[in-house]
């Protein structure tokens, strides 16, 4: 995409387990624009947060290894950076929210230097002046007695506190993109409605962009304004969030959507879709799907198809779209 401010091409990355090669990611490709909000969905298991971890250089090595692929932010290339100017980047200018802030936090140090750390690191602040601002940002994340909470360790902590400071730490030195991976899972219902509501506004608040991870597609409807969908470490469509939802392209998509629960459709069974994700180290000639696909033919057993552009801001990996 041009002037994308991230722009993923051909990424791969294979784990080394004792049943073999495990395929996590294969050739995904993927762009953000500035200001953009992208939701990557799929079931879990799919590669969506490995995607996202070897942007940022945090793919376990070993057993993990990226093994294709390019990645740009702002023109610099990440795959091949050297660690520290990763680190660099990391925080400064690409923030994440991690899955479970229960670990992502450090049980032994408080919140309030947890928060400030970014500050001291990246933009060279004091540590006096740093908690400082950490205390204003818990503020601004809605947690109540902001500089009493400084003092406090993460299992003092609340679920909620825990996940509204992960957001404090990803956004306090304003980055220009947002990496949230599955920022509202285990959160009740009202919970998960004030996390993304306050992850939104401060990201309209500083212009940022953001990558939303998530297995949820009740939360990418409200959420994200495009859409990719992945199915066994590969991206099958991609395409802008109202079409997606209006005439979803392939199978694996219109199994995804059939599989949302709806007011009023009764007490019947809910959809699935039939049969199991292939395993990661299992090798595939063909359509990943196609064991699966209640349109498949025999092109689709043998033939693996690529990612092409078939409408306007649509892709799909189907050969039911392309000639």
């Amino acid at each position: 995409m041009s002037g994308a401010l991230l722009d993923i091409r051909g990424l791969s990355v294979h784990f080394h387990t004792p049943e073999g090669i495990g395929r996590a990611v294969e050739s995904v490709s993927l762009s953000i624009a500035p200001g953009e909000t992208l939701g990557l969905v799929g079931e879990s298991g799919c590669g969506k947060s490995v995607t996202a971890l070897a942007v940022v250089g945090l793919v376990p090595s070993p057993p993990g290894r990226i093994v294709a692929g390019e990645a740009s932010f702002e023109g610099k290339e990440l795959l091949r950076a050297a660690p520290d100017s990763l680190r660099r980047i990391r925080g400064r200018e690409i923030g994440m929210i991690f899955q479970e802030p229960m670990t992502a936090l450090n049980p032994v140090l408080t919140i309030g230097r947890q928060v400030a750390e970014p500050l001291v690191t990246h933009l060279g602040m004091s540590r006096t002046e740093a908690l400082k601002k950490a205390a204003r940002w818990l503020d601004r994340v809605r947690i109540p007695s902001a500089e009493k909470r400084l003092g406090a360790y993460p299992h003092e902590l609340s679920g909620g506190m825990r996940q509204r400071v992960m957001i404090a730490m990803a956004m306090i030195c304003r980055p220009r993109l947002l990496i949230a991976d599955e920022p509202t899972t285990a959160l009740d219902v009202t919970l998960q409605r004030q996390i993304l509501s306050l992850m939104v506004g401060l990201k309209s608040e500083l212009g940022s962009s953001m990558l939303l991870i998530t297995h949820d597609l009740g939360v990418v409807a409200q959420t994200a304004g495009r859409v990719a969908v992945m199915y066994a470490g590969r991206v099958v469509e991609t395409a802008g969030v109202r079409p997606l939802f209006a005439e979803p392209l392939h199978p694996y998509t219109q199994g995804l959507l059939q599989c949302m629960p709806r007011l009023g459709a009764g007490s019947g069974r809910l959809h699935e879709i039939p049969g199991t994700v292939p395993a990661a180290t299992e090798p595939i000639s063909g359509c990943p799907f196609a064991g699966r696909c209640p349109a498949v033919f025999d092109r689709c057993r043998n033939e693996a198809p690529v990612l092409a552009t078939v409408r306007l801001g649509r892709q799909v990996s189907c050969w039911l779209y392309m000639n």
